[in-house]
């Protein structure tokens, strides 16, 4: 990624629609429900949001959630997104998802996509995927994250899927409590761990989890900055600078309407530039790069 040319990273983009596989209308319940919870119904294909980012120079990291075990859908290739990365290399990186519940064969396909693929992270979301994160369940993809020291971006705090659904589509919201991910971090102290999202209700608890641990970070998204508890514009200030990082959560939030809203919400100047790229470029390795 040629992040000199960029203004801005967004560390949390999503792949909505699949340009290889047939559209699978199954669980498409849960696509209405997000649709009336965001007020939002873009779909946009991968190569139509590459375009978009392209035209606003802004740098993406874009990814899949495969919850194939709990919804039963079908998830979009990570080799679909790991194409595209490769294609526009200069400012898009592919993270993938594959469901815990695949134990040991999930990590068979992790380091087949590190190492073939050229996946440079990965995007776990505890209530769609149905498992507690500290769940050993998941401890074999976790040993190849952890060995290739790469990213992992984990969902936290309330879910947009499943809202108003009868029983809440049967997802639980606990699983994405962040205190969660404290265990992850001691287990595994060289995954680096980003808590996806203001974690509503959760928020203290995120900002200690990530306080005490250095290896865990927090992403900005899913919200737009004009909603953020004070707290955590406070941390994001002062104590976490450093690991604070701008995400959009797109296609459910433009950049746009985020950035904007970012320059009113509080934010200090001088620690703005690393909220929207420099930390992310640490992250990511991007600064380590020849």
């Amino acid at each position: 990624m040629k992040h000199q040319d960029l203004i801005a990273i967004d560390i949390h983009t999503h792949a909505e629609v699949s340009c290889w596989n047939p559209f699978d209308n199954y669980g498409e319940e849960y696509d209405r429900a997000a649709d009336k919870f965001f007020s939002s119904n873009r779909r946009p294909t991968i190569e139509e949001t590459v375009a978009y980012y392209r035209e606003k120079k802004i740098g993406l990291v874009m990814f899949t959630v495969d919850s194939e075990s709990q919804l039963g859908r079908r998830r979009i290739p990570n080799e679909e997104i790991a194409k595209a990365a490769r294609d526009n290399s200069d400012m898009m990186i592919a993270f993938a998802s594959i469901d815990p519940h695949k134990g040991k064969m999930g990590a068979r396909e992790a380091e087949r996509l590190i190492k073939e693929e050229g996946i440079k992270g990965f995007k776990f979301h505890p209530t769609v995927q149905g498992y507690h994160p500290y769940d050993k369940m998941a401890w074999p993809i976790y040993e190849v994250i952890n060995e290739y020291k790469l990213p992992a971006i984990f969902h936290t705090g309330h879910s947009g899927i499943g809202s108003g659904m009868r029983c809440g589509g049967g997802l639980r919201l606990a699983y994405s409590n962040p205190m969660h991910l404290d265990d992850v971090a001691i287990d595994w102290p060289d995954m680096q761990i980003v808590m996806a999202h203001p974690s509503f209700p959760w928020q203290d608890e995120a900002l200690s989890v990530a306080t005490h641990k250095p290896n865990v970070w927090i992403d900005l998204s899913g919200w737009s900055p004009k909603y953020f508890p004070k707290q955590l514009i406070q941390y994001a200030n002062t104590l976490l600078k450093d690991r604070i990082l701008f995400g959009s959560d797109y296609p459910l939030i433009t950049p746009e309407r985020w950035m904007k809203d970012f320059e009113v919400a509080g934010f200090r100047p001088e620690v703005m530039p690393g909220i929207l790229k420099d930390n992310a470029v640490r992250l990511l390795g991007l600064d380590k790069a020849v």
